[in-house]
């Protein structure tokens, strides 16, 4: 877990000064709203619906135990006693007063906390693997680079108003848990064929009204030069992009319009003029980085140790919950244990404050204090003792985040969708409700294999729902809720965007049809391992449209 030095409580706390100011006036009439929304976003708040909303960025997904705890006692005094964990690895709270917020962001602060780049048109929370430090693929800890990035870009005076919003993730990994191609720049740690470690570079990725999966335009880029690699990639986006239509904006369209090989000479041109500048990594730089990520204390401990496979064996659905939420660790002795935020019939990725309270306590009990943040809206204990694993089985059965689902159908990624969000044209949380419930049958989620479920409430994919293995897109056709059903997504390192099965089907239908599409592809699959997203790419869409349209 990385140590935040004096500068960083600094900036934080003079922050929060700042925003109480600001919400003062906006409170006395001084400013009006308008003038008020350029302030708010850049303090993570945005005007929803029915409230504010506040975001609140947990860089490269690591929590402390003292900062998920302070995240439940902001969910209980100001919100409504819960949070929503994005796929940006932010925790939201969706029911903030206007004249809560400085308290709110004051108590943050006391732990290291803010909303500052989690919102407007800046460098936003750098993502990285939840598995990142023990993941036994990794090549190394990709967190490190995740912080100097994050040093680096925020309150960057060039690059605080850039055309749009801006999304970098770093993996280091050979199997993508934090689906880079998805990303405005996307990062991968590997190493060339001189045995030496560097970065893939990736750009152009998003998703939204117009999705694009990233271009690579650099096979290997050596790791002192990551910073101004970024800089320049930054500074030919804020040179060429559109600022004259909001649509059009993104590095995405960019990219795609000048083609990636003019862009890429774009990059290294502006590159050459500052390579060799301060930008330039010593290795003093990143060591010091490096030593300021603080790792357990691990204990010699036996690899699979014969008690836990008795356990195993003398309980079903503690044998179920190891075989589906429980990884591996590169620590002998050591797991990785994932914990559920979809409960069946729950809003996905929600976490109650007594739920955060208990998790912060098993966390400190079980993994060192410390807890993740992934993606697809789940927590992650990274430190786990494989002897206390029945232990910790019980106790996360008992607060609701031992839902044997990770990665299985019913492990859905869903936005708050029209439940909450001004911009959305359908609700997405009751989508998710209904089919965690038809598809309750674990038995057959893991007959199914890995296959995801991804929902957007609108246009803006807040959801992925193009890279879900089925996506679900909330479209509204004369004021009545329709969804577009889109199948063969994916987001790891093969990432594809999914093709539409066919016309959008009513709120009522949605359900139904991914049933209809889920019973096609047991029946169309050659093999009982041959996963989802394999079927799809092997038969093409058309089997599953004349399956689906033939009965509704």
């Amino acid at each position: 877990m990385y140590l935040y030095d004096e500068l960083d409580r600094t900036i934080v706390t003079e922050r929060v000064a700042d925003f109480r100011d600001q919400v003062g006036r906006r409170i006395s009439g001084a400013l009006t709203e308008e003038e008020f929304k350029p302030l708010r976003l850049m303090n993570g708040v945005y005007l929803q619906l029915h409230a504010y909303m506040l975001r609140i960025a947990i860089p490269y997904g690591t929590l402390s135990s003292p900062k998920l705890r302070m995240l439940a006692h902001v969910g209980r005094r100001y919100d409504r006693n819960y949070g929503h964990f994005t796929t940006r690895q932010n925790i939201q709270f969706n029911w903030i007063k206007l004249e809560d917020l400085p308290d709110a962001t004051a108590d943050l602060a006391s732990v290291g906390l803010h909303g500052m780049q989690t919102s407007g048109n800046c460098v936003r929370n750098i993502t990285t693997d939840q598995w990142a430090g023990v993941a036994p693929d990794e090549i190394e800890d990709p967190r490190i680079w995740a912080e100097l990035l994050r040093q680096h870009c925020t309150m960057h005076p060039e690059f605080s108003f850039l055309p749009r919003k801006f999304k970098i993730g770093v993996t280091a990994a050979a199997h993508d848990r934090v689906a880079v191609k998805i990303h405005d720049i996307g990062l991968r740690l590997h190493r060339n064929g001189a045995g030496e470690v560097g970065f893939e570079v990736l750009v152009g990725g998003g998703l939204g009204r117009t999705p694009f999966i990233a271009k690579s335009i650099r096979p290997f880029l050596p790791k002192r030069d990551i910073l101004s690699y970024v800089e320049a990639i930054l500074r030919t986006y804020n040179q060429f992009a559109r600022r004259d239509n909001l649509w059009k904006a993104r590095i995405k369209i960019l990219v795609h319009d000048l083609g990636a090989e003019a862009f890429a000479r774009e990059v290294e041109a502006e590159w050459q003029h500052i390579k060799d500048g301060p930008l330039a990594l010593d290795s003093a730089v990143v060591a010091e980085i490096a030593s300021r990520f603080r790792y357990p204390d691990y204990a010699r401990l036996e690899d699979n140790p014969p008690e836990l496979a008795r356990l195993r064996k003398a309980d079903r659905r503690f044998d179920t919950w190891v075989g589906n939420a429980v990884a591996n660790h590169k620590v002998p002795g050591y797991a990785v244990v994932t914990l559920s935020l979809k409960p069946e019939g729950g809003p996905p990725g929600d976490a109650t404050s007594d739920q955060m309270d208990a998790i912060a306590d098993l966390a400190d009990h079980y993994s060192f204090g410390e807890i993740r943040v992934g993606h697809e809206q789940n927590l992650v204990f990274p430190h786990v003792a494989q002897r206390d694993l029945a232990e910790l089985w019980h106790a996360l059965d008992h607060i609701g985040v031992a839902t044997p689902n990770v990665g299985l159908v019913s492990d859905i990624i869903a936005c708050p969708g029209l439940d909450y969000c001004s911009l959305a044209n359908t609700r997405a949380i009751p989508v998710a409700q209904e089919l965690t419930r038809r598809f309750r049958d674990l038995d057959l989620a893991r007959e199914l294999g890995r296959l995801h479920i991804n929902i957007s409430g609108c246009i803006n994919a807040c959801g992925h729902h193009h890279i879900g293995h089925i996506g679900i897109l909330g479209v509204e056709k004369n004021g009545e809720e329709f969804f577009q059903i889109t199948l063969g997504g994916r987001a790891d390192e093969k990432a594809e965007l999914g093709a539409l099965l066919g016309p959008a089907v009513p709120y009522g239908k949605v359900a139904d049809v991914v049933e209809e599409v889920v019973a096609a592809y047991l029946e169309l699959r050659e093999r009982p391992n041959e996963k989802f997203v394999e079927t799809v790419k092997r038969v093409g869409v058309q089997p599953f449209k004349e399956r689906v349209y033939a009965t509704h």
